[in-house]
């Protein structure tokens, strides 16, 4: 990667910037952290293994930070937004169904990347300016607090927990004082710390199972799924057909998620390295995570909190947290100890990961001095507000479309279709020139 000439003021690390080998080390174990509950509970949820979602989202990160040119840090991890087709075709085809439908989403993303790079990016400026960038930011961060809250009270058994928000709670605060009180390079992993201190919290309040971790084996080769080795591939058009539609949704989901970066880091990513490649980087790692038996993949918006909360924006990190992520891959006893961190502890993180990025989008707004007296801008933010946040997604057939992606839609077409005053507005600006 080559050296920007323009450097960020606001970030301790810029995105070129690569730390001392201590400090390497705990800030990429910290992106593993944040992204670890997510990128292996997708694989749990519809039977495939783990240890391949963690190794295949670590290669999957280094071939993206490759395309991108070494530009963009973002994380690619499991996607939520395949689980029901994946679970239907594990039903029927099996893991080769869903191989076959994650390498179409890949395929996708190629197919969009090229005619991206043909066309140019810069319909992006029109299309997609603060009044609908600011609330798009905001629904990625709040649309999860669901989420979050879920972690943070729901126990295994589906019953509210007041021990489990008690852990919660104090993990949240835990960071929150880390991210106030600490200095020099303590203060820039509140967030592994806060993991850390919270599970110890949770041990203490007694959530915490450590037989899994006595019975894993130190080093466990993942059961991987490659084909014409382990399966015969065949032709799937049902698994083509139910996957690859999906690939725009997430696509969508995607380009929000730049948005946040564009913003964190103070620089245009659909510029430069361009949106073709983050599309193409994006799209090769899911085509990667099938060869190997993983699902498909996408950016992750908990590593974007912690570069918002860290101000560090160093591709270095998020490399080096692929590469662990690949490393813990293999060690049995690693993984089973990740995986034994209660929800709460990742729930009470999330309540300030996922705030940060909403914050994030608010600041678009006011840095760019968004007026939400003049009608236009009041109705297309409202409308992705709501529709974004309350997740009125749309069902047709066996395709589902998030919340974010209709509001993210929405908001582009009302942008292009509203005209930039209301007429009652024109009456009334007359009126005061009579």
């Amino acid at each position: 990667m080559t050296k920007s000439a323009f450097r960020n003021p606001d970030a301790v690390l810029d995105v070129d910037e690569r730390p001392s080998t201590g400090k390497w080390i705990g800030l990429s174990i910290q992106h593993m952290f944040a992204m670890f509950g997510s990128t292996v509970l997708v694989p749990i949820l519809v039977g495939l293994n783990p240890g391949i979602a963690l190794f295949s989202s670590g290669v999957g990160t280094l071939m993206y930070i490759m395309i991108t040119k070494g530009k963009i840090p973002a994380y690619m991890g499991s996607s939520f937004s395949f689980i029901v087709p994946m679970l239907a075709l594990m039903k029927t085809t099996g893991y080769p169904g869903i191989a076959q439908g994650t390498m179409a989403v890949g395929a996708v993303y190629l197919i969009v990347s090229v005619i991206v790079g043909l066309i140019g990016s810069k319909w992006i400026d029109k299309a997609l300016p603060p009044i609908v960038v600011g609330p798009i930011v905001m629904v990625i961060g709040l649309s999860l607090a669901g989420t979050a809250a879920k972690q943070a009270t729901i126990n295994s058994a589906g019953d509210y927990d007041l021990k489990f928000f008690a852990v919660a709670l104090i993990t949240l605060l835990i960071t929150i004082a880390f991210n106030m009180y600490l200095k020099g390079f303590m203060s820039l992993i509140p967030i592994l710390l806060g993991i850390v201190c919270g599970y110890v919290v949770a041990v203490l309040f007694g959530i915490v199972d450590f037989q899994p971790v006595m019975e894993a084996a130190w080093f466990k080769l993942p059961d991987f799924q490659i084909p014409f080795v382990t399966y015969k591939p065949g032709l799937y058009w049902g698994a083509i057909l139910s996957m690859a539609p999906i690939a725009f949704v997430t696509m969508t989901e995607h380009m929000g998620h730049i948005m946040v970066l564009n913003k964190l880091t103070k620089r245009n990513f659909f510029k430069d390295p361009g949106l073709h490649r983050t599309l193409a980087g994006d799209g090769t790692a899911s085509i990667i995570a099938a060869f190997f038996g993983g699902p498909p993949v996408t950016s992750y918006g908990e590593n974007i909190g912690v570069l918002a909360i860290t101000k560090v924006h160093s591709v270095w990190v998020l490399g080096g947290a692929a590469f662990f992520a690949i490393i813990f891959g293999f060690i049995g006893k690693l993984s089973a100890l990740i995986q034994s961190i209660p929800s709460p502890v990742i729930g009470g993180i999330s309540f300030l990961l996922f705030g940060v990025i909403a914050s994030s989008g608010l600041r678009v707004l006011i840095d760019n001095q968004v007026d939400f007296d003049k009608k236009r801008n009041l109705m297309i933010g409202s409308s992705i507000l709501v529709i974004g946040i309350g997740n009125a997604y749309l069902q047709l057939g066996q395709y589902q479309f998030s919340g974010l992606a209709i509001a993210t839609v929405l908001g582009i077409a009302l942008n292009l279709i509203l005209p930039q005053k209301a007429k009652s507005e024109i009456e009334l600006e007359a009126q005061q020139n009579a």
